[in-house]
């Protein structure tokens, strides 16, 4: 009797807790070790050892053709905490393994839109749950989204002329290259953006986020009254049974779950897109057209296609011992949150995926890790830039390598911020690593870029 009490009491009191994943979206640009030329005219060569070693002080920047991102808030007056949900949304850092190609507004509110939203049928008991994805598409076509994209790209000035120095500059072309456009070669500009349509402008997204908190009052309230219901049914036992119900209870209705949908959308780029835009649309300084620039603002033509959604959710508990945290506490989980969707997004749509640059070869190494999600046995396939003759840009696949599940770095938190626990109380990085540790495959050099292929 008694081992049936301790099992039964652990099942009530798990039953009360909510596991919650979190983790944190990743990073942009990093510095890396210059890797040393040749010395010319060398009468001896000297024998190389064949390492390459940690990064150190002289520390150079690669450039490398990343993912151009917008990301957007759903504002909803009827949820608790609102403001505190979009200052939170509008303070946080850019996820900077992105380029940030902001445009427009960074929110909209959903009453505007509050009759297009529909129910679907979820995985999770069938429970129906709101599809946000109609309203978000007409506010996108209401507002021209796709449009200002487009605009941001060709640095479309107030009197409608388009340039390329944005795509020069993202497009990590050579001095050449871009020396060529500047010149206003027509010619040259078209051959660089085909060269850079489908691998930038095809490569741009918008994440529209929709967070909101749920107080764990009512769903701890639901299973309490089970756990009582029950324990009513045992006798004796179930009094012992009732007091260990009630302080998980206690625990668990403290705070808030917050709760979070990304909706991605990936900006429609192809190649009659593009000639339709070159041909009709594209105009200079030298050759400004006001009947170009209407067609250009006007047109139906440029879209956002939505590829999916991700959730995640985040624990907040405590409150009650720690109400002078409580603004950091709820800051904190809104960006737990937001951040774990952002990596479910990656996991689940390749083309989201980003690449990281390797910073080091001895030991083989990355900055990303817990704040990514990274788990051990992870793979990452290394890619090599490489221009071919006709001077366009290619990745090659050089290998793959695991991530060591030992070596894991700790960047959940920015460098002199107190990270708080979701009681509120401080907690230590789990390590003083600078970078993440991978395993696997040899030749590989600080500059090569990795990216996730499981």
């Amino acid at each position: 009797m008694r081992k049936n009490y301790i099992k039964l009491s652990l099942i009530l009191v798990s039953m009360l807790f909510v596991e919650v994943g979190v983790a944190q979206e990743v990073e942009g640009e990093v510095k890396l070790e210059e890797v040393k030329e040749e010395k010319k005219k060398e009468k001896k060569e000297k024998k190389d050892d064949g390492k390459i070693h940690k990064s150190g002080k002289e520390d150079g920047v690669i450039k490398y053709r990343r993912s151009s991102l917008h990301t957007m808030i759903i504002e909803d007056a009827n949820l608790p905490k609102k403001d505190l949900i979009v200052s939170t949304f509008n303070e946080a850092p850019f996820p900077d393994k992105y380029n940030d190609h902001t445009v427009g507004d960074k929110s909209f509110d959903l009453a505007t839109y509050q009759a297009l939203i529909s129910t679907e049928e979820t995985d999770d008991n069938k429970k129906k749950d709101k599809d946000l994805s109609p309203a978000i598409t007409k506010y996108f076509q209401d507002n021209k989204v796709a449009n200002k994209i487009i605009a941001k790209w060709f640095n479309q000035a107030e009197d409608g002329a388009f340039d390329m120095s944005l795509i020069q500059d993202r497009g990590a072309y050579d001095a050449s290259s871009q020396d060529i456009a500047k010149a206003g070669s027509m010619e040259r500009g078209v051959d660089m953006l085909k060269d850079a349509g489908i691998d930038l402008l095809g490569n741009t997204f918008v994440v529209v986020n929709y967070s909101k908190f749920v107080s764990n009052e009512e769903a701890a309230k639901v299973i309490y009254d089970i756990a009582v219901a029950r324990a009513n049914k045992m006798g004796e036992l179930g009094k012992s049974i009732k007091e260990v119900a009630k302080a998980a209870y206690e625990k668990a209705r403290e705070g808030y779950s917050v709760w979070t949908t990304a909706y991605l959308y990936q900006l429609e780029w192809n190649d009659s897109t593009e000639a339709v835009f070159y041909m009709d649309m594209w105009m200079d300084s030298t050759s400004v057209d006001p009947a170009k620039k209407e067609l250009f603002e006007n047109s139906d033509l440029f879209q956002l296609k939505l590829l999916g959604y991700q959730k995640a959710k985040a624990l907040v508990t405590g409150l009650g011992s720690n109400a002078e945290n409580e603004t950091m506490i709820v800051k904190n989980a809104t960006l737990k949150s937001i951040n774990s969707v952002y990596n479910k997004l990656q996991r689940k749509f390749e083309a989201f995926r980003t690449k990281t640059p390797l910073v080091s070869a001895d030991p083989l190494g990355a900055k990303i890790g817990m704040k990514e999600g990274l788990e051990g046995g992870d793979k990452y396939e290394v890619l090599m830039q490489e221009y071919g003759k006709d001077g366009k840009l290619t990745y090659k696949r050089k290998g793959v390598i695991k991530v060591d599940k030992k070596k894991i770095w700790d960047n959940r938190y920015a460098a002199g911020e107190e990270p708080l626990d979701d009681n509120g109380n401080p907690v230590e990085p789990e390590n003083d690593l600078e970078f993440t540790h991978f395993k696997g495959g040899k030749g590989f050099f600080p500059g090569m870029l990795i990216r996730q292929i499981n």
